[in-house]
């Protein structure tokens, strides 16, 4: 445990530090969407996620030289998320008018370049992957897995229309998951990426930036770590993979953000801290 924390101090330490510059080159740089206000924001926020999970290593290794656990480095956690987030930036930078995965495949059956539909392949096979070393010899866990990772990442994207929404998903999948499984090397292995989102998360709720594609999905590719290494049975997992297909399909023809207004105790949670609530 105390490793945990020395990763986790660390790893939040760094994002803090890097945030505000980040934001202020975001919007110099006229790197700004408009959200659901009307009010202009820097993004991508997620940017920080690679770049302070990044910088974070020189630190923790430095406190391994002088005589830390070697367990603060521990990198199983949040190396799918990162790679996901390069997806993900890459459709901040480059996405057009298509929305949703309707609206994406529709794009590539036209011809059209498709970011969005170049991410979910990419997802999808950054998911197989990845998940490949651990679960190879079992085919019906190992695609359980993948699918699990890439419904989990695709879901938060739909998530994310509110400011803390996503980050606020995430804990609550953090929390369930170590309720029903306590596993210490999962806790060490998420420990710095949820540093980093708890930070990002508090910049996202002041709407003092917005996290994109690039914060989103890298948000729910942890999310999906957590899930996958929590359930132990190909069965758990497939029954995950039910729930986020079932919510995804939701929030591909309905609106999220109207389920949640209208039911109070997900309205309650949704605005809790948030600066100008819905």
């Amino acid at each position: 445990m105390p490793e945990l924390l020395v990763s986790f101090v660390i790893a939040a330490a760094v994002a803090a530090v890097i945030a505000g510059p980040l934001l202020r080159s975001l919007a110099d740089g006229g790197f700004t969407v408009t959200n659901y206000r009307g009010v202009p924001l820097p993004c991508p926020l997620g940017l920080l996620f690679p770049a302070a999970l990044s910088v974070a290593f020189v630190p923790l290794c430095a406190a391994v030289v002088l005589g830390a656990d070697p367990e603060v480095l521990a990198l199983s956690g949040f190396v799918f998320p990162v790679l996901v987030s390069v997806l993900g930036l890459a459709d901040d930078a480059f996405s057009s008018a298509s929305r949703g995965l309707r609206g994406h495949l529709r794009a590539t059956l036209r011809g059209e370049f498709s970011t969005g539909a170049l991410k979910a392949v990419g997802i999808a096979g950054l998911a197989l992957g990845t998940t490949y070393g651990a679960y190879g010899d079992d085919d019906a866990r190992w695609l359980a897995s993948a699918l699990v990772l890439t419904l989990a990442t695709n879901l938060f994207n739909l998530v994310d229309l509110r400011p803390g929404r996503a980050v606020k998903a995430y804990l609550l999948v953090v929390a369930g998951c170590a309720v029903l499984a306590w596993d210490e090397a999962l806790l060490q292995g998420m420990s710095t990426f949820t540093a980093v989102v708890v930070v990002c998360g508090l910049f996202d709720l002041r709407e003092r930036g917005m996290l994109g594609d690039t914060g989103s999905n890298a948000i729910g590719a942890a999310a999906g770590v957590w899930l996958v290494g929590t359930l132990d049975s190909t069965s758990g997992l497939l029954l995950a993979a039910a729930v986020l297909l079932a919510l995804t399909a939701y929030g591909e023809f309905r609106s999220i953000s109207a389920f949640v207004e209208r039911t109070p105790g997900f309205r309650h949670l949704d605005s809790l801290g948030r600066v100008h609530r819905a």
